[in-house]
């Protein structure tokens, strides 16, 4: 087996509806996103999955994402944008876009600070 992480990164806003402390107010993040993709198998030239489909996709998901107020993207009308439904999102998304045989997404990491991260895992 095989383990692939692709590194990527976004700056927002978001706010948290419901939350009593100070995230409640609007305010920003430079967010770090790591996506960790297991393989079985290399193909005849000994590679799992080309970085470059990886960053491809990823990239189409930043694009969304990047400066933008999370609150008022649709994946989020209806929930929180906190680091776990934000890892829940890339994981899914991902995971529906990775189309190599014996591959697929096995968890997401996303950091909205240097010093705390989330890892979401199915």
């Amino acid at each position: 087996m095989y383990r692939l992480n692709v590194t990527s990164q976004f700056s927002s806003a978001h706010k948290l509806v419901d939350y009593e402390g100070l995230c409640k107010n609007l305010h920003g993040h430079n967010w770090k996103v790591r996506v960790c993709i297991e393989c079985e198998k290399t193909d005849k030239i000994g590679m799992t999955i080309d970085f470059g489909i990886v960053k491809k996709h990823m990239n189409e998901l930043i694009e969304i994402l990047d400066h933008s107020y999370l609150n008022e993207l649709p994946y989020f009308k209806e929930q929180n944008p906190t680091s776990e439904n934000i890892a829940h999102l890339f994981y899914k998304e991902m995971n529906k876009k990775i189309k190599v045989d014996g591959c697929r997404v096995i968890e997401v990491e996303v950091w909205e600070s240097d010093r705390s991260s989330m890892v979401y895992f199915e």
